[in-house]
């Protein structure tokens, strides 16, 4: 196990070797790494507490599992949306974005907590009394 720690920490110092010469050939170096700095306070200040915060009331609570998939689906779908919303200006090419993405998306994560909701509520409800062998017998 040692071997492959070794080994795998080789290649990432190998892969951190050939990024910083990469950004050190581009013409503004400085503004990848504030970038770069900007996305590491934006992760470890803001998205990582929300995220360890939700996860903290979500374990208390009923329905953790229901929960659980509607709030990763929707993060997964903030995600790839993000981008589309927050790029300024018209895209070059006006089919790119022909929809109002904002609203859109809106509309997609509610029906997302509906579903979870309407899963919740099945999950809820008594299961129906056995037939076969267990039940009684008729005469």
């Amino acid at each position: 196990m040692t071997v492959y720690r070794y080994a795998l920490g080789a290649l990432g110092l190998l892969l951190i070797g050939i990024g910083g010469r990469l950004v050190a050939g581009l013409p503004d170096p400085l503004g990848v790494l504030v970038w770069l700095g900007g996305a590491l306070v934006l992760h470890d200040g803001v998205i990582a507490p929300l995220v360890l915060g939700a996860g903290l009331l979500v374990a208390a609570g009923p329905g953790r599992g229901v929960v659980r998939g509607a709030l990763v689906t929707g993060g997964a779908l903030v995600l790839v949306t993000l981008p589309a919303l927050l790029r300024p200006g018209t895209p070059v090419n006006p089919s790119a974005l022909p929809l109002p993405y904002g609203r859109n998306l809106l509309l997609v994560l509610a029906g997302v907590g509906l579903a979870a909701g309407a899963a919740r509520l099945l999950r809820r409800r008594p299961a129906p009394p056995p037939r076969g062998a267990d039940a009684p017998a008729a005469r």
